[in-house]
């Protein structure tokens, strides 16, 4: 057993993109369109256990039944088309929030997708978000000398199931020609944490200020991030391999450990 691949989520696990981009470009939208209401962090959690914007939009209208006072007629009329708006209208916020600078990645994840490389070790983005979407994290957040070292990408445009499903990890493991005991996933949120182990694939959690009540209980490691000199992480579950941050000897060490205890619950 060797690792051949690094699988990435991208939205909370790459960068705090849910709190400094996707919820914030959510109330200027509605701002935009002239409505009263917010998504404050307490409701937006809740919504995230969903697997997509347009998703959480059309629940909270249906479920929460806010005031959509001059919207109101539209949104009647064709839910889905109005749903489509507010998320286009969102998506032009959040690339204007990720042009600024305003979403930089997350501690020790450009550390470690340079030593994965520098290791062999391939590269990865596993997301339920769209490619459209995914595109200014790649160009700003990450820029485009990282980038190009993600040699494969599974959007949740191509797949019939999102994330908890495991259909985004399947689709991108044929494209590397790489099994389940060869990956590890790195997520944030209990939803990628069940969809990894759906597909027999280790999963490292980075927790976020929206997920760290979730129950990571299958991961084979939780830390607070991925960590890097003068950032080390703390551990929640698990151990790291000497540094106070995830190498990939520890991704290694991870996989392996996941195999053992895959092997002891078959037995």
């Amino acid at each position: 057993m060797s690792l051949k691949a690094v699988l990435f989520d991208v939205d909370g696990t790459l960068a705090d993109t849910e709190a400094l981009g996707h919820r914030p470009a959510y109330n200027r939208a509605f701002r935009h369109l002239g409505l009263s209401f917010r998504w404050g962090p307490k409701l937006y959690r809740k919504l995230l256990k969903l697997p997509g914007g347009r998703e959480r939009l059309k629940f909270y209208v249906q479920h929460y039944r806010p005031d959509l006072e001059g919207e109101a007629a539209e949104a009647e009329q064709n839910l889905d088309a109005w749903v489509a708006k507010v998320h286009t209208l969102k998506s032009h916020y959040f690339r204007r929030y990720m042009r600024h600078g305003r979403v930089p990645l997350r501690p020790g994840i450009a550390r470690l997708m340079r030593e994965a490389r520098g290791s062999g070790v391939r590269l990865a983005i596993v997301t339920n978000a769209s490619l459209k979407t995914l595109r200014p994290v790649l160009k700003y957040s990450m820029g485009p000398e990282l980038a190009a070292e993600v040699e494969i990408i599974a959007s949740g445009e191509e797949v019939d199931h999102k994330k908890p499903a495991p259909d985004l990890y399947q689709l991108a493991m044929r494209r590397l020609n790489v099994g389940p005991d060869e990956c590890v996933a790195l997520e944030d949120s209990e939803m990628g944490l069940e969809a990894a182990a759906a597909a027999g694939v280790a999963a490292v959690v980075t927790i976020n200020r929206d997920t760290l009540e979730q129950d990571f209980s299958e991961a084979a490691l939780v830390v607070s991030c991925l960590g890097e000199p003068g950032a080390p992480t703390h551990v929640l579950k698990g151990r790291l391999q000497g540094l106070p941050w995830v190498t990939i000897d520890t991704l290694r060490s991870a996989l392996h450990r996941d195999h053992e205890t895959s092997q002891r619950r078959a037995a």
